[in-house]
This record gives C-alpha cells, structure tokens and sequence, in this order.
C-alpha cells in the first residue's frame, strides 16, 4: 500500500509519500550473505561490559565469566592440529588431534535474558580480524548453505575462528541432518562453534516432528556444545510499561506519510507478501527503512505464516525499525493452539520483539 498523494489532514508529509515493503522483492547475491555474517546493528555495540546482569539471577554473571574466558581461548594460532588452545582458556592439547569434549558453548533461555547480546559480546571479543568470524542466525546458516551449496559453505567457513549462531531451532528432519554434518565438518577443522537457542541441544526439535527418527543426529549436535541455562526475566518487559494499544488506521497513515523512509502496508497484504519472498531476504526487504507502518493487523490464519512473521520480526528488532499498527495488539497475533505448540518459544519470542518495536513507535503517532 503506497502512494504519492497526501494523506487527509495537516501533519508534513514525504514528497512521494511512503514506500511499501509488499512492493519489494530483493534478490540477494549470495556473496553478500557471507558479507552480513556480523551482528546486525542493534547488536553493533553490545560488549559484555554492557550487559546487565539481573542480581537475582546468578546465571546470568556465570555465563558472562564463561563467555570472556572461552574468547580469550580462541586468541593465537587457528585452533586445528598441533598445539590446539583449549576452547575455555584450558591450556593447550597435549597431542596433536581434536580434543575430546565440547567444541562450543550453548546459550539456552528464555526470550529476552540478554542471550543475543552475550552472543554478538563473545563475537566482538574474540581476538581475529572480522573476517575469520561469522554471526548469524540459524535461518541465515542454512540459507547460506542453500545459496552456496554445501561443500561450498564448508570451504568458506573452515577457515573461521569462530562461528556464532543465533535462534538455534530445528523445524524439520532435513535441517536436522545437515546441520548435524555442517557442524560436524566444521569441528574438524577446529572453528569453535557458539550458539543460542531457546531449546537445549538434547532437546532440538521436540514437539516439531518426528525427533526419536533423527535421535542420532540430534544427539550428535548436543555433543558439539557445552550448555549453560541462563535464567530471567524478559528484559523488555523489565520495570518497563505495557506495550501501547494499537493505534487508529488512519493515524497509522498519517505517521507513514509524514516518517521520512517509513514504509505502510496493509497487514494481511503483506502477509501474503512474506510467501513470495524466500526468508533469507527478509533483511534486504527491510533495507533503508526508518520506521514500518500497518493498518489492519489481525491474528494469522495458520502456521506457515506465523513462522515466516517471526522471521519478519527477527530482522526489524535486529535493524531497530519501530513498528506503528493498528488493529489487534501483537499479543493477540497467534492463536492458543500455536502458543501451546511446539514452535511456542518462537511466537513468544516474536511478541516480545514486536512489542519492543512498539514502543519505540510510539512517538510516531504524533510526528
């Protein structure tokens, strides 16, 4: 939804009035995917010496103690053959093979206790130059194997220090079975491997699909990570007030015409949209964007729309884009038969977010 007219009423507008995301279909080469393997903006930053431990949840400063004492491990040579340095500051290999035990760490909790920003922190700390570490999330890490092919992903990044991936979730056997291989491939060429997920790694895909059929290869990612639980509090929703109400269509519209870069959209629109772009360029679909606009937001009507919205929400709270809606709150966006499911983490992970872009929006409604 777009146009060059003015909107009713007195507020500035843009010269050629808002853009729309439903008019975008980027295509993304694939050596630009291996170029934004970094923290995404919003995680720029972030060093551990900025994250702020909840006093009552000693976790959390154990898990900062961890992370600095695993980067200062990964410094020196790149840890394959002789003279391996333990992966946790240990010393180094006595012999001249791969040492036993886990080759990673695993950052499991709830949504919103910081464990994005531990992550993006441990990947700005580890002593190499940006272009021997990688960053994405697991949805990224599979796209990239998707666009490079496999034996291609596995010669660019074997050459890493470290490879960081975020939202670490198993939807489905196939990407059970090459992401087990990948990691696998990649451990043998000594990139140490740090992720985060709401799920510990003996527990990938319960509830999603047949888990007991791909035991063995679940089995085997766990081995790759040594598991620390963060415990907390969604940090948003910390001493923070609610999320604001949904706002009127129209004032949703004026906003949009007057927010310099703002985009506005009709939501069920966009939501058919979001299946005619494949999720791996949902970040180039939200480029240059200063703030989203949509009118009309209502639950979604089944899950594979649902899960790409997640991915949606995962690349604007990434970018910082304030998100301006009218319609249903975001609470209300999945049914209780989702919540209660076994994709439930990622809805309420993708609540929390909007709800976050939500706030930071407020103020649009009187620009």
């Amino acid at each position: 939804m777009s146009s060059s007219t003015s909107a009713p009423g007195s507020s500035p507008v843009t010269d050629a009035g808002p853009l729309s995301l439903c008019a975008r279909e980027p295509h993304v080469p694939a050596d630009r995917l291996v170029a934004e393997m970094v923290p995404p903006p919003r995680f720029d930053s972030v060093r551990f010496s900025t994250y702020i431990p909840d006093p009552n949840q000693p976790s959390q400063t154990e898990a900062v103690g961890v992370l600095e004492g695993f980067a200062a491990g990964l410094g020196g040579a790149h840890a394959s053959g002789a003279g391996r340095r333990g992966l946790f500051g240990l010393g180094r290999s006595r012999a001249p093979k791969t040492p036993a035990g886990p080759r990673g760490v695993y950052l499991d909790g709830g949504y919103g206790v910081g464990k994005t920003h531990l992550l993006a922190s441990l990947w700005h700390a580890t002593p190499a130059e940006p272009a021997l570490k990688a960053f994405g999330t697991f949805v990224e890490l599979t796209n990239l194997v998707g666009a490079l092919g496999f034996q291609q992903t596995v010669a660019t990044l074997s050459g890493h220090r470290l490879l960081c991936i975020d939202e670490f979730e198993l939807d489905d056997p196939g990407d059970t079975v090459l992401v087990s291989t990948l990691l696998g491939k990649l451990v043998d060429a000594g990139v140490a491997l740090a992720a985060t997920s709401n799920t510990l790694p003996g527990k990938l895909g319960e509830g999603r699909f047949a888990a007991a059929d791909f035991l063995r290869e679940i089995q085997g990612l766990s081995a790759h990570f040594r598991a620390l639980r963060i415990d907390g509090e969604d940090y948003r929703h910390r001493g923070l007030p609610e999320a604001p109400a949904p706002f009127g269509d129209e004032a949703v519209t004026k906003a949009a015409y007057a927010t310099e870069g703002a985009s506005l959209d009709d939501f069920p629109h966009l939501l058919d949209h979001l299946a005619k772009v494949h999720p791996s360029r949902y970040g180039a679909l939200t480029d240059g964007l200063r703030a989203v606009c949509l009118t009309g937001v209502r639950p979604v009507p089944d899950q594979s729309t649902a899960l790409r919205l997640v991915v949606l929400a995962d690349r604007l709270y990434d970018r910082e884009v304030p998100v301006l809606a009218s319609g249903m709150p975001f609470d209300k966006l999945f049914s209780e038969e989702m919540l209660n499911g076994g994709y439930r983490k990622k809805y309420f992970r993708a609540i929390s977010r909007l709800t976050a872009l939500a706030r930071d929006a407020k103020g649009l409604a009187g620009s």
